[in-house]
């Protein structure tokens, strides 16, 4: 039992499990605004264009049984918002990174001067001479 616990500690000190941590708290509020953006915002100006006041009413009483397809309009709304700026986010970190990891091209060698172009070409003269 000592063992686990000793293992536990270990995988939980470790950083990136503290990241992700982090990351899921942040996840969680982002989602919290995310919803807020769709319910609040972009669905009331769709069910302006469609002539509904607002998604959420949107379904259909099939024998008894109300499927609330409104509902799911906004979930799906809710989820490609998520991933477009989690997509955003990766690529922004991803350019970040490379950024990063590729060194800084060397400059071009440069120009020889008119003194060195001159002494290559009396080494060249002498070099068919011979």
């Amino acid at each position: 039992m000592k063992k686990f616990v000793n293992e536990f500690k270990q995988f939980i000190s470790r950083g990136n499990v503290m990241d992700m941590a982090v990351g899921v708290i942040i996840g969680g509020a982002f989602s919290a605004i995310t919803t807020s953006l769709i319910n609040d915002i972009i669905m009331p100006i769709l069910g302006i264009f469609t002539g509904s006041i607002s998604f959420a009413a949107l379904s259909v009483t099939i024998n008894g049984a109300e499927i609330a397809y409104g509902n799911f309009i906004q979930a799906v709304l809710n989820f490609l918002v998520m991933a477009l700026v989690v997509f955003c986010m990766i690529k922004a970190l991803n350019r970040f990174h490379r950024k990063k990891e590729t060194p800084a091209e060397s400059p071009a060698p440069p120009e020889p001067s008119n003194e060195e172009k001159l002494l290559a070409e009396i080494r060249d003269l002498l070099k068919e001479k011979q």
